[in-house]
C-alpha cells in the first residue's frame, strides 16, 4: 500500500517552491509507505507529483514510482493491489509481445504498460483490485485520477486558491502552500446526520472525494485547468441488475459457487512478496476468511484479535476458540480502558475529517498488534453488505410494515412513550430477548427502540423509513448555526432512482449500505487505522467474483428466516462447527457512553462547555447541553449523538 499526492500550479506562477512543496506534502504521508519516497515535476506543464511506498509486490527499486512509462508518454502515482496483473500481463504479451520488456513484476509497472498498449478505460474495465492513482498523460497534456470500484484505497482533490491538489488523505493537501479552505457546514450536517462524511462531500469547502468506481480529468492544455464532471467508469447497478435477472434457483449450486469464488478470490489476495495475515473477530465474516486461508496449508496463517477488560464487550474468546480448532498461529491482546483511551487524543490525526464510529478505535488497536508481524492482513469486511448480515435488514421490513398500520395521531404519542422509557427497562427486555433465544438475537436495544420512534414519526416510504436508522441527529439544523434552508440541506444519500422500481426493500437497503456506509464509514475507518500502523488491508468480499455471486442468490438465500448471511454460513460451517460461530451479532463495540459517565468525562465536558461550544462558532450549546445531562444521568443513552459532537470539537480544536 502506499501514498499518492500532488498539484497543478495555475499557469503564470514562477516564484514558488515546488520541490519543497511536493516534497513536504508526500512526507505528511509516510505513514502510507515508510519504505521508500519519491517525488517528481514537470516545469512546462506545472504538475508535481508525490508518492510514499509500502513495498508488497516487486519490492525492489523496480517498483520504484512515480513510474513511467517506456515511451515516456505516461507517468503514475498509485496505491493499490491489481490482483489479476499476471493475467493482465499474459494478455498484454499476446497483443504486444514485440514490445513489451517488463524491468520488473510489480502490478504498477503492469497497470501502466496496459494504459500505454490498451488506453485508460479499457485498462479500467478489467482491473480486479483495490486503487487510487493519478495518471499523467505528456502527449494530451491532461491528469487522470481514479477511484476503485467500492472505494476501498482513498482519493481528495479539489481547488486551493487557484491551484489544483490531490492526495491519499488531507493531510497532504492542507501541506500545500497557500491552503485556506475552510470548514463546509452543508458537510457537518452530513457528518451530524450519518457519523461520517459521504461522498464526495469532504469538511473542506472545494474540496471532494472522489466517488468509488470513478474517473476524473483534468486538461492543463490552456493557461488554466479545466476539471470535467467526475465520470462513473463502474456501476454496482449494472452488476445487481445483470445478476438478478439470473438467480441461482438451487441452494447446492449457490452455495458451491460462492465457495468457488471466495477460494479463488483469497488465493489471489494471498499473493505477497512479504508476510501476510488475518483479522479474527470470531463471527462469521473473519472466520470464513480464515478458515479459506488456512485449509490446505502447510503453514500456520498469522491471526489477530484484540480484547477487552470490560467482559461484556470482550469477544477475543470466541475469536481463540476458532484459532484453535482451525490452528492457527493467534495472536491476542486484551487491552484495558486506559489503552483504549489513549488513542482517542490521536484519532482526528488518523482521519483527518470528523469521523464518529467508534469502533475506529479497536480497529487501529488491532491494526497496531498486526503491523508488528506481518505488512498485509485480509479482513471480513464487506460480509454484511454484501451477504445480508446487519439485523437491521431482518428488522426493518417488518417494523415498516407494522407502522405502516399505526395512525398518524398515534405516532407521536407512541415516540413520546419509546422517548421516556427508562434506559434500565430497555436493558431488562433486550436480556429477556437473548435469554430466551428469541430470534436471532439483538444488542442496543435502547437505541434501536429510539431510531424507531424517529422513524415512525418522519418516515413516508420504506427508504425514508431505514435511512432513519441510520442517522444519529435526525435534523441537524437544530444544533447547527446558521445552517442553510431546507433544500439546501436535504441528504445526499439518497437512493439512486434505478434502484427504486426493480429491488425489493431488503436489495435496495443493501445497495445502499454499499454505495455509501461501506465505502464512506467501514473501509475508511480501516484503511485509516491499517495505514496510520504501515499496514495493508485486503478485503476479499469485495471481489468482483464474489461480488456477482452473491448478487445471483434471491434474498431467501442471504436472510432465511431469523439467521443472516445464511449462504456464507453454509461455506463456513463447511469448515468450522456451528456451534463455535451461532451467537447473537454484536459488532465491534466498546463501551464508549459508560466511558464518558467515568474516565472521559472530564475530557468531554471540557469539549461540551458551554463556552467551547457557543466560541467555536458552529453549534448552539443549549440542544447538546441537554442531552449530555441526560446521558450522564444514566436515564437515557445518547452515546451516538454525543460522540458525533465530540469528535467533531476534538477535530476542530487539533485542527
Amino acid at each position: 500500500m502506499c501514498g499518492i499526492t500532488g498539484f497543478i500550479l495555475k499557469n503564470g506562477k514562477h516564484d514558488i517552491p515546488v520541490m519543497q512543496i511536493i516534497t513536504s506534502m508526500t512526507k505528511s504521508i509516510s505513514h502510507r509507505g515508510p519504505d521508500d519516497h519519491g517525488v517528481w515535476i514537470d516545469d512546462l506543464n506545472r504538475v508535481a507529483l508525490g508518492h510514499t511506498r509500502l513495498s508488497i509486490q516487486d519490492i525492489s527499486k523496480n517498483g520504484f514510482q512515480p513510474m513511467h512509462s517506456s515511451s515516456a508518454r505516461y507517468s503514475i502515482i498509485y496505491n493499490g493491489e491489481i490482483y489479476n496483473h499476471l493475467e493482465i500481463r499474459k494478455i498484454l504479451e499476446k497483443i504486444s509481445h514485440d514490445i513489451i520488456s517488463w524491468k520488473g513484476h510489480s502490478d504498477t509497472e503492469t497497470l501502466l504498460m496496459a494504459i500505454e498498449i490498451l488506453g485508460l478505460k479499457k485498462t479500467l474495465s478489467m482491473l480486479q483490485g483495490m486503487f487510487a492513482f493519478a495518471l499523467f498523460d505528456n502527449q494530451s497534456r491532461k491528469i487522470f485520477l481514479a477511484r476503485d470500484s467500492f472505494g476501498e484505497k482513498p482519493l481528495y482533490y479539489g481547488l486551493s486558491g487557484d491551484d489544483f491538489i490531490f492526495g491519499s488523505e488531507l493531510k497532504a493537501l492542507k501541506k500545500f502552500y497557500n491552503f485556506d479552505n475552510q470548514i463546509c457546514k452543508k458537510a457537518l450536517s452530513e457528518y451530524l446526520t450519518y457519523g461520517y462524511i459521504p461522498a464526495p462531500m469532504c469538511i473542506y469547502k472545494n474540496i471532494f472525494k472522489l466517488k468509488p468506481g470513478h474517473l476524473i480529468e483534468i486538461d492543463i492544455t490552456s493557461d488554466y485547468f479545466s476539471l470535467s464532471k467526475p465520470s462513473k467508469y463502474w456501476s454496482l447497478s449494472s452488476i445487481v441488475t445483470n445478476n438478478q435477472h439470473d438467480l441461482f434457483k438451487d441452494d447446492e449450486e449457490a452455495i458451491s459457487s460462492l465457495d468457488n469464488a471466495l477460494q479463488s478470490a483469497i488465493k489471489d489476495q494471498m499473493i505477497s512478496d512479504v508476510p501476510v495475515g488475518a483479522f479474527l473477530s470470531g463471527g462469521v465474516d473473519s472466520s470464513s476468511i480464515v478458515a479459506l486461508m488456512q485449509e490446505d496449508r502447510m503453514d500456520r496463517v498469522k491471526t489477530f484479535t484484540v480484547g477487552f477488560d470490560e467482559i461484556n464487550y470482550d469477544e477475543s474468546g470466541h475469536a481463540r476458540s476458532i484459532a484453535k480448532y482451525l490452528n492457527t498461529d493467534h495472536t491476542e491482546l486484551i487491552i484495558s480502558a486506559n489503552q483504549a483511551q489513549s488513542v482517542i487524543p490521536e484519532l482526528p490525526t488518523i482521519y483527518d475529517e470528523p469521523f464518529s464510529d467508534s469502533s475506529q478505535i479497536p480497529t487501529f488497536l488491532i491494526s497496531k498488534v498486526a503491523s508488528e508481524k506481518v505488512k498485509v492482513s485480509l479482513s471480513g469486511d464487506a460480509g454484511d453488505e454484501i451477504f445480508g448480515g446487519y439485523n437491521r435488514y431482518l428488522w426493518a421490513p417488518g417494523l415498516w410494515r407494522q407502522s405502516k398500520f399505526i395512525p398518524k395521531s398515534i405516532k407521536p404519542i407512541l415516540g413520546f412513550f419509546i422517548n421516556h422509557f427508562p434506559n434500565t427497562a430497555w436493558t431488562g427486555i433486550e436480556s429477556l430477548i437473548n435469554n430466551l433465544k428469541l430470534g436471532a438475537g439483538i444488542e442496543s436495544l435502547n437505541i434501536k427502540a429510539l431510531k424507531y420512534s424517529q422513524a415512525i414519526e418522519s418516515s413516508l416510504t420504506e427508504d425514508d423509513f431505514y435511512k432513519s436508522f441510520l442517522t444519529k441527529w435526525a435534523d441537524p439544523r437544530s444544533i447547527v448555526k446558521d445552517l442553510k434552508p431546507d433544500h439546501e440541506t436535504s441528504s445526499s444519500l439518497e437512493l439512486d432512482n434505478e434502484y427504486l422500481s426493480e429491488h425489493n426493500f431488503l436489495s435496495r437497503m443493501m445497495i445502499h449500505d454499499s454505495l455509501h456506509y461501506l465505502p464512506d464509514d467501514i473501509l475508511c475507518k480501516v484503511d485509516r487505522a491499517a495505514m496510520a500502523n504501515s499496514l495493508e488491508t485486503r478485503v476479499p468480499f469485495l471481489d468482483h467474483r464474489v461480488v456477482k455471486t452473491a448478487w445471483k442468490m434471491p434474498s431467501s438465500m442471504k436472510l432465511r428466516g431469523s439467521e443472516t448471511k445464511w449462504a456464507l454460513r453454509q461455506v463456513l460451517y463447511k469448515r468450522v462447527p456451528r456451534s463455535l460461530i451461532e451467537r447473537p451479532k454484536t459488532g465491534f463495540a466498546i463501551p464508549i457512553g459508560d466511558w464518558l459517565r467515568g474516565p472521559l468525562r472530564e475530557w468531554a465536558e471540557s469539549l461540551l462547555s458551554e463556552e467551547k461550544l457557543d466560541s467555536g462558532g458552529y453549534f448552539h450549546s443549549t440542544p447538546i447541553r441537554i442531552i449530555w445531562n441526560q446521558h450522564l444521568s444514566g436515564k437515557y443513552d445518547w452515546t451516538d449523538r454525543i460522540w458525533s459532537i465530540l469528535m467533531f470539537q476534538s477535530w476542530l480544536e487539533k485542527n
